[in-house]
Order: structure tokens, then sequence, then C-alpha cells
């Protein structure tokens, strides 16, 4: 054979070696021929190049040697050289197998080549090696495959695709699960099927679609349908998908049930803001307790100045009505202090075993003045009823304003109905009480009634929604106090237009507690009683002055003190003392501790412990007679009288 030269123009040579130049310079495929039995006739560089072999190894082997072992006991090369001969043409892709025994994924065309008389004289066969495009697509359908698992496993977002008009064309098991459509029953529907009716109608699901197409993302929460008809809160978001060429193909949308999730929210928030109201109400109750206790010693000093001056003063008329207008106002203040002490709950309370029914047939006649005749009074009371364990007096002054509330919300009359109930409550009643015997006392009225946000705000001190000088805004924080204080708790229930029911919840006492009759305390006896010697001690110096004027208007000699470190002082000096009278609240050394240190030196003393409030600590072992402010001469009499009996 004639060997060419590289430098000769290819355009001199014969057609023959010009198609071997182009044959021998094809690298990236492999180009041979084969004989009409498939014995390899010839072999290119790129063939080289691709399966290994050189000319001289290959040239004279059947070409099945680069079949795998079973694609040839099949019988496929032969197939192959056949198709080409009947069809013209053979082309297909598949594993070959190389001079080194590795695999390569290739793509194979053969085509017959005929003699001059059409008879099949061999083949002209090109392979081209495809290993890396195949490894790549098979490493891109792993890929599909695996995201479509993923996608489809999902349980928690329904995930599906939507052609560019709106309809389902994927389903996984999120979706399933959220919506409640199998695949078969949502496939080629129309998205718009999980939209609220009033929703379609508004031409939202065409809007949402407008606005991923437009902006490529649309993001939203609202309320969607289930398949059984019910509605979840949703969390959606819709994907414009666009191919190469920017041309929308459909869209991508992501669903999540955030329902419990937005529930959650809202308890928080309403937890929070309860936490608010809390926080808010004790802060009022503090200064509004210490307010009320710093007014009582101011009234106290009024009404018992006043008291002392009407004593004294002659019969004139005039003045004498003035200084009983004084001392009526002087006591509305003093109720009113008392409301504000109940809110902050810091009344002095008389606990006592109360049986309710009883109480209340007691005030009938009180209730029936109060209220008016337009307003008839029903009880409810079952045959056997637990008593309760609270303060007598407050519980009527409690009812008795509950009533003239309910008076007020019927300006056209109505009934009135007292009732009460025993329940138990476990540790996870909504009333976060504790656990135990409760009897839930309740005042119904058919009036007006409340609306929420009215509801919201009755219980806060100073709210009224009574005209100007109506109502102090004070009764139900008042009843609410008391409630608390008593271990118990104050619900009101009410709706606009339906009337207003008010419960107070109150421990029911032990069936081994006595009940305790409401007895009237005797008036002191005075009629042999002499002057004593008495140590007067308030940090106050008009509350003390005008203790100190007190005693001595019933004929008694008084030390005074205005602390208990002052007070110790006296005690030590003094020979005879027969009466300690001490405030509670006063700084340095409470009057609870200035009892005890007293009677560490004279253990039989008498002693009297005036509060402004119930202050004292829950733990407080003084058994000094307790007087509560204000006080005047007749309350002064009385602990006097009982503190000296002891």
């Amino acid at each position: 054979m004639q060997k060419l030269s590289i430098e000769q123009p290819t355009s001199s040579l014969p057609v023959e070696d010009r198609y071997r130049v182009l044959i021998d310079s094809i690298t990236d495929y492999a180009v041979y021929l084969l004989d009409a039995n498939g014995i390899v006739g010839s072999w290119s560089p790129g063939a080289q190049k691709s399966m290994g072999y050189s000319a001289v190894e290959i040239i004279g082997q059947h070409f099945s040697v680069f079949y795998r072992h079973g694609d040839r006991a099949s019988g496929l090369p032969e197939r192959a050289l056949k198709t080409a001969a009947v069809e013209g043409r053979f082309e297909a892709e598949g594993w070959r197998v190389r001079k080194d025994g590795t695999e390569y994924w290739t793509h194979v065309v053969i085509d017959p080549v005929r003699g001059a008389d059409g008879s099949v004289v061999g083949f002209a066969k090109i392979t081209r090696d495809l290993t890396e495009r195949q490894s790549a697509q098979q490493a891109l359908k792993s890929s599909e495959e695996q995201f479509r698992i993923l996608v489809q496993s999902v349980a928690d977002y329904a995930i599906y695709m939507l052609d560019p008009k709106g309809f389902v064309t994927s389903w996984n098991l999120g979706a399933e699960r959220i919506k409640g459509y199998k695949a078969d029953e949502i496939l080629g529907e129309h998205f718009s099927r999980f939209y609220l009716e009033a929703d379609r109608k508004a031409g939202l699901p065409k809007e949402s679609l407008a606005i991923a197409a437009k902006e490529g993302r649309f993001e939203r929460e609202a309320w969607r349908l289930r398949k059984d008809g019910t509605t979840f809160l949703a969390h959606v978001i819709i994907d414009a998908i666009r191919n190469d060429s920017g041309e929308l193909i459909g869209f991508a949308k992501i669903t999540r049930d955030v329902t419990e999730r937005s529930k959650a929210q809202k308890e928080l928030e309403q937890t929070r803001e309860q936490l608010f109201q809390i926080q808010k109400l004790e802060a009022i109750g503090q200064l509004t307790g210490g307010v009320a206790h710093d007014f009582n010693n101011l009234l106290m000093v009024i009404q018992s100045s006043l008291s002392m001056i009407r004593r004294r003063l002659s019969n004139d008329p005039k003045l004498v009505s003035l200084l009983d207008n004084a001392l009526h106002a002087a006591e509305r203040g003093s109720s009113l202090t008392q409301r504000m002490l109940a809110f902050a709950r810091r009344q002095e309370l008389d606990q006592q075993t109360v049986s309710v029914p009883e109480l209340v047939r007691g005030m009938t006649d009180m209730l029936e003045r109060a209220i008016g005749p337009s307003i008839p009074v029903l009880t409810q009371f079952p045959l056997s009823l637990p008593s309760v364990v609270t303060d007598p007096n407050q519980l009527e002054s409690v009812l008795l304003n509950l009533a003239v509330n309910a008076r007020d919300a019927m300006p056209s009359g109505g009934p009135l109905v007292i009732s009460a109930e025993a329940e138990e409550l476990d540790v996870f009643n909504p009333h976060r009480l504790k656990a135990g015997r409760y009897v839930r006392f309740s005042v119904k009225d058919v009036g007006q009634g409340m609306d929420a946000e009215t509801l919201a705000r009755a219980t806060e001190p100073f709210f009224t929604t009574k005209g100007v000088g109506k109502g102090t805004g004070l009764g139900l924080a008042m009843a609410q106090g008391f409630a608390e204080q008593s271990g118990g708790r104050l619900v009101v229930h009410s709706q606009l237009g339906a009337g207003t029911t008010v419960e107070i919840w109150l421990p029911a006492a032990m069936a081994s507690q006595p009940q305790v009759e409401k007895a009237q305390t005797p008036p002191p006896d005075t009629s042999n009683r002499h002057a004593i010697s008495i140590l007067a001690v308030d940090d106050d110096p008009l509350v003390l002055m005008n203790t100190v004027a007190m005693l001595e208007d019933l004929g008694h000699a008084v030390l005074e003190a205005s602390s208990g470190t002052r007070a110790l002082e006296i005690l030590k000096g003094e020979a005879k003392l027969d009466l300690l009278i001490t405030d509670h609240a006063m700084p340095g050394m409470t009057g609870a501790e200035l009892i005890e240190l007293a009677r560490a030196e004279r253990p039989h003393l008498p002693a009297i412990l005036a509060t402004g409030y119930a202050e004292l600590p829950s733990d407080s072992q003084t058994t000094a007679t307790r007087l509560a402010k204000p006080f005047f001469d007749d309350d002064l009499e009385k602990a006097m009288d009982i503190a000296l009996r002891r």
C-alpha cells in the first residue's frame, strides 16, 4: 500500500485515499468495516481508542468479541447484522466490552454495504462511547427518582404540580393526608376546589396563579377546604415553573396545615394578655391597697375628731347639722376605702362557717328594700348544701352590691335569682382553684347584659358603665377581691341582651367544722371599770393623737410612742402598765413583733393590735386582740373589754 505523507495536500489524493484520511482523523467514533459474516476487515484510530485493540489484534476477528457474554449467547450480534441487511440499518444503544474487560455504554449504527448486484458484501459500523452521558443520565434519573420518593414521602406538606391553567398534575402523600383526596380522585381536577365558596366567587384562585406567573411566587395564609368539607388554615406557596426559553409550563404548589400553630399562637397571645392583665391588676391592687390604708388612717382621724367635737358641742342646730353631714361624708369615704381594700384583698376577714341559704334568708328584707318591688327575688337552694368558710358580713355586702347592680341592669323590672350548688373540682379545673369541694353561689338577672368588650373589663377597678356619680366601679372588683381572699373565685357570664350571671366560688366547710352562729357582741361592761395605764403606739402622729384623745376621753392614763423601739424603752422604764395598743404596719418593727418582745418581758400584758387591713403574715402566732381600722370609741371599748378579760 502506498504510504501517504501528512504534508501531501488531500486534494491531490485519489478519492479512496481521501476517505481513508478522513476516517483516520476521526478519534471520537470507532469506524470500521465488517465482511458479510461479521469479521472485522478494517480498523480506525477511533476504534482503537474506544475499544483498546490495535488493528493487528482485531482485524480478522468476529465483531461479537465486543459484546457481553450473555448478549453473544442470545445471538444479539447476528440479529444486529440481520436487521441491518433486511431493514437497511441497525441502530441501538447498549453495553459493550473493551479489550481490558471494562464495559462502556455505546451508540451503535450498522449499515449494509452492497455490491453492484445489490447483494450484501459487508457492513459499515460506527460506534460512539456514550458512557459519560449515560452515567450523567443515570445520575439524573436516580436523582429525579430520589426527589420523587422524597416528595411523595413528605406527610406534613401538600406538594403537588399544576399545569398553566391550574389543573392538578401530581399529588403527594402529604396532600392526601391534609386535603383528604387520593391521587386518582384529584389528578386532572382544578385546584380551585380547595378554596371556600366565597373565595372562588371572588376569583382568588385565578388571582393567585396570575400573581405567581407575574412575580414568580405567591404566598399567603388563608382558610381552605378538605374533601370532607371541614376547613383548615393553610400556609400556601405557589411558584411559577418555566422552561429554558422562559415559557410558563406550570406551577409548583406547597400547602401546610397551620391550624394548630395558629391556635397555639393565639393561646400564647391570650396567655400573655392575661398575664399582662394580672400584672396590671396586681400593680393597681398594691397601689389601691396602700392608698386605702393611708386614707383609712386619715378618715379615722377625721371621724374620731368630729365625733369628739360633736359630743362637746353645744346644742346649736346649724353646727350640729354641719357636723353630721361631715360625719356622713367621712362614713361614705370609709365605705369606699373598704371596697378598695376588698379589691386589693387586704380587708380584714372574720372567717366563719356560714350557711348560705340562712344568710340569704336573713337579709331578704334588706334586699327587697334595696331593689324595689318591681324585681322579685327568687332563691334556689338544694335541700343538702354544705356550708362555706367566709366572712358573713363581707358576703352580705357583696350580695347586696350584686343585687343593686342587677336592679340597675333591669330598669323595666324582672326576676333576680339567687342560687347555690355544691361542686367538686379537680386540679385541672378552668378556674385555677385548688382541688376540692366548693359552693357555687350565683346571682342572675335578665337585664341588658354586657358585650364581650365590657365583660372583659367588668372586674377592673373604677370601670363602670353607669353615669357619673352613680357608681364607683369597685363593686365587682370588691367582689372579686373578697372571693379570692376567701380562697375562691369570681366568674361573670354575660351576653348582650341575655342578662348576667355572677358566680362566687367559695370553699365548702369540712364536715367536721362546726357552724358558727352569727352572735351579737355584747356591749362592754364599763360600770365597774376604773382608770388604767395604757401605752399607745402608732407611727402616724395624727392617728396617735386621736387614739390618745379617745382613751383620755374614756378616763384612762395614756403613754404614747411613735415607734416600736421607743415603746420598748417606755416598757422598760414604766413600772405599772395595764394595756398595750399598737398599730401593726410600722417601719423598723411591726406591731406583732413589738407585742412578742413586750411579752417576753411581761408575759401577761394585755395587747390590742390595730390593723388597717389584713396585713398579718399567715404564719403570725400573735394572740393579741385585733382591732380593725378605722376604729371609734365603741370599737375601742369593745376591743379593750375583750383584751382585759383574756
